[in-house]
């Protein structure tokens, strides 16, 4: 089903979650019992990230030096299929621009559809770590609408090569981002609108927004894409605060605020333990006020591990 259904027949806000698929030699059934428990709280769909490659460089007797390319997080799609078989929840794997080009993306397609995938969220992704800037990949796609745009040509059976036999049609309901405190690159946040637009243009048919810890950062955000003619579901991502470095890591990866009432919470904190407590007390708070303003799913941030989203859940769900 699709996450558009999923909303449309529910009458209350939904529970789901993003995970990260297990690093390259870690298990897959460790990953699935360790989100095990938040099945608890009958989420209609989970998020699973895709990663790019990385480059590392390893050293060779006689001092040369081999720039090698390698995936450290692989999987995304067998992760999909283990979710559906297990769980009996909706997939919902992250496509990149970003190391991707069409071809690619337009094989990944093909197998997600071939396992029963229906919904997909369309990123641009980071710029890869070596380089400054966002670069595409060659016969990749540069903006996330072009991405969205790829999709949706599939849906209409629209593939990239003119002696591919044509006429099935993929059937794929395209999520994207949103940024309530707009995207780092986006010169004001009138143009992060127009941004976002260009990708409702394209296709898509939700939005997921990035993390955010002051509640009325988000409903001004919904206010801002309401008038500006955009009626699509806004769901908003959530992270609890969990250790001391995301209090300054956060902020610095993400380009985002914490709001002064949590960071005078957050300065007593002597231990991961403290940040913990004092995260997962703001994201019980958060979480309870967004439900009361019947927004369509909450979708926690939760980097596969499930205790801190757990005991959010239960107070809320």
């Amino acid at each position: 089903m699709k996450i558009t259904e999923h909303i449309q027949q529910a009458n209350k806000t939904l529970f789901s979650f993003e995970i990260l698929p297990p690093l390259k030699g870690q298990s897959l059934q460790d990953m699935l019992a360790g989100i095990e428990p938040l099945m608890e709280f009958n989420p209609p769909f989970v998020d699973v990230t895709y990663h790019r490659e990385e480059y590392i460089y390893k050293q060779h007797p006689g001092g040369l030096v081999q720039k090698v390319s390698t995936k450290k997080r692989p999987g995304t799609i067998g992760i999909c299929a283990a979710l559906i078989n297990k769980f009996h929840v909706e997939p919902v794997p992250h496509l990149l621009c970003g190391g991707f080009s069409e071809e690619e993306t337009e094989n990944a397609l093909i197998d997600l559809e071939f396992i029963g995938v229906q919904n997909v969220l369309a990123l641009r992704g980071d710029a890869d770590k070596s380089e400054g800037k966002f670069i595409a990949e060659k016969d990749g796609h540069c903006y996330a609408w072009q991405l969205v745009k790829q999709i949706t040509d599939m849906n209409k059976g629209i593939y990239l090569h003119d002696e591919t036999e044509t006429g099935f049609h993929t059937n794929f309901c395209v999520g994207v981002a949103g940024y309530p405190e707009k995207h780092f690159e986006a010169p004001s946040l009138t143009y992060d609108l127009k941004y976002l637009q260009a990708k409702i243009d394209a296709g898509a048919s939700y939005v997921v927004t990035q993390m955010f810890f002051d509640n009325q950062k988000y409903f001004d955000y919904v206010k801002r894409v309401r008038e500006a003619g955009i009626d699509i579901p806004i769901i908003p991502g959530l992270k609890p605060i969990t250790t001391l470095s995301q209090i300054v890591n956060l902020p610095r990866t993400f380009f985002l605020d914490l709001p002064d009432a949590l960071m005078v919470e957050l300065d007593k904190c002597k231990s991961n333990a403290d940040v913990k407590e004092v995260g997962i007390t703001w994201a019980i708070q958060q979480s309870k006020e967004l439900v009361k303003a019947a927004v369509p799913s909450l979708h926690y941030y939760t980097m596969s591990k499930a205790e801190a989203t757990y005991k959010i859940a239960k107070e809320v769900f």
